[in-house]
């Protein structure tokens, strides 16, 4: 379980109505001017009990025992004080213990984090350089700690994603209809799960490509299914791929788009056949989440295509799997029409299964390590894997990104605090914080989701 789905199971204090939405400001502020960051007045070791620091996001889900190790130390800062500036390099990790600040990012707009709220149990920064100015709107105290909380986190992350036992998943007392779930952990933990297989023409495609085909043996494949071979046709013709020549047969096609992205590209076409139900209801959701599957998948090539070296069609892959854990609990659910939760049910409990059944049956399916990880990784904001832009940065970018203007948006953190917002070189942001480059480029996003629809 990451550190979001506890940072909301549990409480730190009450935000008395506040949310992130609340906190953002609709019209642009000058920024504070300030020679450079301000002195504190007061530096000194601070000795919070472990209880007090595993309030914090991501010391909660840090063992109790390596938090209890952790140096950190107390900075006050007076009214107007600059605490750190926009871009510069940081030198530890800051959360804000009491008082208030707003937050300058590379933006037209501002936003405040006050103490006690949701947010505040967040880094206000926790990249390699600081994502905003921070500036204190009244006296404040801020609770510094080493980078090194970070490497602890990866390397915790790394643990789980690893571990190659189905060990029990733990569900918060608030999860509704525990007959249901319990069943179901039960069924994952012993194996016992109806888990999706790949469809013949991307299943022969891929094994075939382990034994590293040429291009017509791969074309004569892919002839078995012609609806794949018309939407590689139309990809190959549309504006991601296109020259001034268009392609009419699959060989053409393959060859512009190329054997290997080819093959990422058929099992993206082809798992939209995973996402079915007979049911209904069922089959509303599974509809919803192909398509919420669709756009974070086209965010995500998008980002590689304007902010890496990663492959796009690596990146489009991996976020069209992110949420592939929740097709087995809805096959589940179709399995207890009686007993099973409601779709706003199955929803909540998402959070906390995403990771581990969509890591099993992505491996079950024959993906790649990293792509096995990208369930457990796509949400866990705070994750940190290097210095270099990765597959997952790339994803939790999108996923982030995806829920802007969205009710999930209350109480998730800012882009520009998390890991990977510091590795993009493409970090100007709109009004309403979203990532401005994704902005720009929803011609190319429109395109890439006509990809796989």
């Amino acid at each position: 379980m990451n550190w979001f789905t506890n940072l909301f199971g549990k409480s730190v204090s009450d935000d008395s109505g506040e949310t992130q939405a609340a906190n953002r400001v609709s019209t642009p502020i000058a920024r504070p001017v300030r020679p450079g960051p301000s002195q504190a007045l007061v530096e000194c070791q601070q000795n919070l009990s472990v209880e007090q620091l595993k309030k914090f996001a991501p010391l909660r889900d840090i063992d109790p025992q390596i938090v209890a190790t952790l140096a950190h130390t107390s900075l006050l800062y007076p009214k107007d004080a600059i605490i750190f500036e926009h871009d510069q390099p940081s030198d530890g990790v800051y959360y804000l213990l009491e008082g208030e600040l707003s937050l300058h990012p590379d933006s037209e707009n501002h936003y405040e984090v006050r103490e006690g709220t949701t947010l505040a149990a967040l880094p206000l920064n926790s990249g390699k350089n600081f994502g905003a100015t921070a500036h204190a709107l009244t006296d404040v105290t801020i609770l510094k700690l080493s980078s090194e909380i970070n490497l602890l986190w990866a390397k915790q992350c790394h643990e789980q994603v690893s571990c190659v036992e189905l060990l029990d998943i733990q569900l918060p007392e608030e999860i509704s209809n525990r007959q249901f779930f319990d069943s179901f952990t039960h069924a994952y933990r012993e194996n016992k799960l109806r888990l999706p297989s790949l469809p013949n023409v991307a299943l022969k495609l891929k094994q075939a490509m382990n034994r590293d085909i040429g291009i017509k043996q791969a074309v004569d494949i892919i002839h078995i299914d012609p609806p794949i071979v018309a939407k590689l046709i139309q990809v190959a013709n549309s504006p991601l791929y296109a020259s001034a020549i268009p392609i009419k047969n699959c060989l053409d096609a393959v060859n512009r788009i190329g054997l290997n992205a080819t093959r990422k590209l058929v099992l993206g076409i082809s798992l939209k056949q995973l996402f079915n139900c007979k049911n209904p209801e069922l089959m509303k959701g599974m509809q919803q989440l192909w398509k919420d599957s669709l756009y974070v998948s086209s965010l995500s090539f998008v980002l590689a295509l304007e902010c890496s070296n990663i492959d796009p069609e690596d990146a489009l892959l991996a976020g069209l799997v992110c949420d592939i854990g929740a097709i087995p609990l809805l096959h589940f659910a179709e399995q207890f029409p009686d007993k099973s939760p409601n779709l706003a049910e199955l929803q909540s409990s998402l959070p906390y299964l995403r990771g581990p059944v969509g890591s099993l049956v992505l491996h079950t399916l024959g993906f790649s390590a990293e792509l096995c990880n990208i369930p457990y990784l796509a949400e866990n904001w705070l994750y940190d894997g290097g210095d270099q832009l990765t597959l997952p940065d790339i994803v939790i970018l999108a996923k982030l990104h995806s829920y802007f203007g969205t009710r999930k948006s209350t109480g998730l953190p800012y882009i520009n605090s998390i890991p990977a917002y510091s590795k993009i070189n493409e970090g100007k942001l709109n009004p309403d914080f979203s990532l401005s480059i994704l902005h720009q480029a929803q011609n190319r996003i429109h395109a890439a989701m006509q990809l796989l629809s």
